[in-house]
Order: C-alpha cells, then sequence, then structure tokens
C-alpha cells in the first residue's frame, strides 16, 4: 500500500499579482450535478482577483510565444518592441492561454524574454474532452527588458506516447498599455551571467532579486515538507527533516533568506480530482521570492562582477529537485553617475531545526519546529543625500507529520511564517514596510476498504503589509478540497467524487475583493463576489 500512495504523488509535476480566469460560465444548479466524475468537467478557474489595467489608455499587443509542447525541445523565438504604444507603459499584462486533452500530468514551465524569467507556471491535468484555461500577470516591473528587442525561451517539459496523449497547446501575449505606471518600476531588470555573476550599474540606490524557487522534478523535495530523517522510516528522506530556507548570498555573506511557498501542483498529494477545476494557490503563476538587497549597494557599485548565489538549506547533499533562477531589479539615481556606500552590518542568528521522531506501535510521528532570523543593514549616499536600509527577516516552520504503517495514512499540519520589515531612512525620517507572511497546509491522504484513496486537504497563502503612515493591506486566499477514488484501476471504474472549494480575500484603503468558488464532482456550483 506504501508504494501505492508514494508512487502516486510522485508522478505529479514532473519536469522542470495575477489571476486565472474562468470562462464566465454561471454556477450550476445542484440538479446539474453528476453523482461522480465523468470524462469532462469545467475548465479551471480560480477566485484569484484579474489584473486591473487603465480605462481607456490606448493599447497595443504583442506574441511572445505559440507553440505545442510534446517533450522537453524549448520554444526559441524573437521578441520585437510594440509600434504605436510608445516605449513607457502603464501597465504591462502577460496572458498565457492554454489547451490540452487526452491523458496528461501536470508539467512545470518557464517563460523566459531577454534572459528574464516572466513567468513560471504549471499546468492543469486534463479531461479526455479537453480543457482551456488562462493566466494573466502584471509584468510592468520588467519594462526595461521590452523596451528592445530580445530572445524567447519557452518550455512546458512534456512526455507524450500511447499512454500519455495531451499536447500541451498554449499561446502566450504581452498588452502594453500607454501612459505612466502608477508605481516606480525598475530603471534595469539583470539576470546572473553565467548563473552566479551580477554587475549592476555604478549608480545603483536600490537592489531587488527575485527568486523563482520551486521544488519539483518528480522526486521527493517536490514534497519537501514530508520528508523525514533517520532513524523514522518513511519513504521521502532528508538528512535533517522538512525545514527548507531559499538562501541569497553575495559574495559569500549572507543577504537574505526566506520560506518557501509550500507548492502543490495539479497531481499532488496522490489525488488530481482534487484539482480538476480549483488549482492549489500560486500553482498556475509561481511568485517569485524578494529579497531587498539595498543595503550591499554601496558593495555592488563599485563596478565589479560580484558572486550571488542561491541555494535551499535543507536539502541532502547532492540530491536534485530545486530550480531558483534569479531576476535583480535596479532603480538608479538620475543624477548621479556613480553612488558610494557600504555594508554597515549583517547578523544572523543561528538556525534552529528541532525534528523529533516519535515511534508508535503501527504509527508514527515527527513534530519539527525551526526557523531563522537575519538583519543586515547599509547606506548609500545619492543626489538627495544619505539613504539608510536596514531589512529585517524572520523565519519560523512548525509541523506534526504522522503516518501509519504502510504508508496508507499520511498526514500533516504544517505552518510557515516569513516576517520582514524594510527601514528606509532619508533626511533623517525612517519609513518601515512590515509584510508578514504565513502559509498553511492541513490534510490527511488514506486507503481504505476497496483500495479507495481519499485525500482531504486546506492550503493558506495569508499576507499583512502595514507601511509608516498609515498604508496597509491584507490578503487571505484559502483552498480547501476532499476527493476520493478507487486506486489502480481504469478510469471508467474510479467512481471519483469531490469538493473543492477557494475564498480570495484582499482588503485595503483603496477597497475590498472576496470572490468564492466552490465545485462538486467538477461542476461549478459557487461563484459568488462580496465586494
Amino acid at each position: 500500500m506504501r508504494r501505492r500512495i508514494v508512487m502516486s504523488m510522485l508522478a505529479g509535476a514532473a519536469l522542470l499579482t495575477s489571476a486565472l480566469l474562468g470562462t464566465g460560465a454561471p454556477a450550476a444548479r445542484a440538479a446539474d450535478v453528476p453523482a461522480e466524475f465523468g470524462t469532462d468537467w469545467h475548465d479551471p478557474v480560480t477566485a484569484t482577483p484579474p489584473v486591473s489595467v487603465p480605462k481607456g489608455a490606448r493599447s497595443c499587443q504583442v506574441t511572445l510565444a505559440e507553440a505545442q509542447f510534446r517533450d522537453f525541445t524549448p520554444y526559441r523565438g524573437t521578441y520585437t518592441p510594440p509600434r504605436g504604444c510608445g516605449d513607457r507603459w502603464s501597465k504591462v499584462v502577460l496572458r498565457l492561454d492554454g489547451k490540452v486533452k487526452g491523458r496528461q500530468y501536470d508539467r512545470l514551465g518557464y517563460l523566459h524574454v531577454g534572459g528574464v524569467e516572466v513567468l513560471r507556471t504549471s499546468t492543469p491535468e486534463p479531461s479526455p474532452d479537453g480543457i482551456e484555461w488562462h493566466v494573466e500577470k502584471d509584468v510592468t516591473r520588467y519594462s526595461d527588458t521590452f523596451r528592445g528587442t530580445q530572445d524567447v525561451e519557452m518550455l512546458i517539459g512534456n512526455v507524450v506516447d500511447d499512454t500519455y496523449t495531451g499536447v500541451i497547446d498554449v499561446k502566450a501575449t504581452l498588452t502594453f498599455y500607454a501612459g505612466r505606471p502608477r508605481a516606480s518600476v525598475p530603471d534595469k531588470v539583470l539576470t546572473l551571467a553565467g548563473g552566479t555573476t551580477l554587475t549592476t550599474p555604478r549608480n545603483s540606490e536600490r537592489v531587488v532579486a527575485e527568486v523563482y524557487a520551486t521544488g519539483s522534478g518528480g522526486g521527493c523535495e517536490e514534497f519537501w515538507y514530508l520528508t523525514v530523517a533517520d532513524p523514522a522510516s518513511y519513504s521521502c528522506k532528508a538528512d535533517k527533516g522538512p525545514y527548507r530556507e531559499v538562501q541569497i548570498k553575495v559574495d559569500g555573506r549572507l543577504a537574505g533568506i526566506a520560506a518557501p511557498f509550500p507548492n502543490v501542483w495539479t497531481g499532488g498529494w496522490s489525488d488530481p480530482f482534487l484539482w480538476y477545476v480549483i488549482p492549489a494557490p500560486r500553482a498556475f503563476d509561481v511568485r517569485p521570492i524578494e529579497y531587498d538587497l539595498t543595503p550591499f549597494a554601496g558593495l555592488l557599485d563599485d563596478g565589479r562582477p560580484h558572486q550571488v548565489e542561491v541555494s535551499v538549506a535543507g536539502v541532502p547533499e547532492g540530491q536534485a529537485g530545486w530550480s531558483a533562477p534569479v531576476n535583480v531589479l535596479v532603480w538608479q539615481d538620475a543624477h548621479r553617475a556613480q553612488v558610494t556606500g557600504a555594508l554597515t552590518g549583517a547578523e544572523a542568528s543561528e538556525p534552529v531545526n528541532s525534528s523529533v521522531y516519535t515511534p508508535g506501535s503501527g504509527e508514527y510521528r515527527v513534530d519539527t519546529d525551526a526557523g531563522h532570523r537575519l538583519t543586515v543593514s547599509g547606506y548609500v549616499d545619492t543626489s538627495y543625500g544619505r539613504v539608510t536600509t536596514t531589512v529585517n527577516r524572520t523565519l519560523a516552520n512548525t509541523s506534526v507529520h504522522r503516518w501509519n504503517d504502510g504508508e496508507t495514512t499520511d498526514a500533516l499540519d504544517a505552518t510557515w511564517t516569513d516576517d520582514q520589515s524594510v527601514t528606509v531612512k532619508a533626511g533623517g525620517v525612517p519609513r518601515t514596510t512590515r509584510t508578514d507572511r504565513t502559509y498553511t497546509m492541513n490534510g490527511a491522504t488514506t486507503i481504505g476498504t476497496g483500495d479507495r484513496l481519499r485525500t482531504r486537504l486546506t492550503l493558506g497563502d495569508r499576507a499583512a503589509v502595514r507601511r509608516s503612515g498609515g498604508g496597509w493591506s491584507r490578503l487571505d486566499d484559502t483552498y480547501s478540497g476532499d476527493a476520493t477514488y478507487t486506486l489502480d484501476v481504469p478510469r471508467d471504474q474510479r467512481h471519483a467524487v469531490g469538493t473543492s472549494s477557494e475564498r480570495y480575500r484582499l482588503y485595503g484603503p483603496e477597497g475590498c475583493y472576496d470572490r468564492s468558488l466552490a465545485t462538486e464532482q467538477g461542476v461549478l456550483t459557487v461563484d459568488r463576489e462580496r465586494c
């Protein structure tokens, strides 16, 4: 029985502010809900808000990529900037349209423009009759990249054979809206030469790194939050248990720490029937981890190449499974050719990582309590005076993992917190932005009588932002699902049933967004907005 659960889980993503848009169809009545899943279901949809665009602005559209993915051959093309919308834009929106039918696993993919990663995504698993899905993403921050002709590379690694028949057909476009953006956008968007080397402009006054960190590859690092250390007997092992931390270093110095988001792809937790209509949060638009490297700007502004390296603490030595491409966003001082400064402090606590195994009579448990803290500070002397930036980041992870002999019951209750404050002092006035992130995962997979596999799972993605002067926002994206099917039988004999729901709430001084979705047996039964 243990092998059945593990192999089903490992069959998920076996390869490498946004919205997933629905079809607009109304929610079904109870009488329209079938007794079990059939051969078709509602197209994927999430409760995430659509990207807002300026009304009445002139717009231009450019096709980035149009391809069918059958294997691991990347699409390669050329991007040319749009005509008729200038070279400054109030908003740039990336849209991915996809379709697939037949039988196929979930797959991971990326889209690069000029070497800059503008999208990391996964795919839904299709029905025999076929599905379509659409993803939007605000990519205004990459405007510098879009101003020139660039190489385009896209890959959604796939396998098509007599069993897995789904060809993934996608089209990616950019829509440009003329005008000035509401928020400051980077002057430069850089990538790391040779994968680790960065040379910034000498007048850089703010530096932010983006890391699209994903555990995948079809191995245990796709389910890193379930791994256990010896002497526990479990199918996925790691030397120090499930704690993972994404670290970034500049010239060998620890510059940033972050908790990875516990991504769940559309084959995750052994039960694709959970995800056919509503995917897990972030599944189709993997958001990058952001690190404010401004305390290091004075060091980076010397015109020399510097080593910038990303690693994932907790991964067993020599074990693959993580991808972590890096973009570096730079804001420049328009009135100085060179900005000087210095790193004034970098202090990290000793990492805490306790993973306690409790054996029982046929039932086992691992309790994990881990965390880390980092403070970095530095200054730059700009054309408008000295600016000091201090970044504090504190991580914590607690989890309880329970399983039985054969792993026919496998349960996890986990919470990750990633709290950050960035204080910028200019002209003697400090201004602080505090962001508190919380990720939660609570669920269990069991195999019961008649090889019926059931998964119940609740996922949470929450963030609260507070700024000096009263600015604030609060996000709560919660998914819940419960699905059951029969293992190791043809699709038409699985007798699958399942419900899923999502509620996405976003509040701030400018208003609120609150949308709820619910499904039964692949039919959308609730689509309600409260704001």
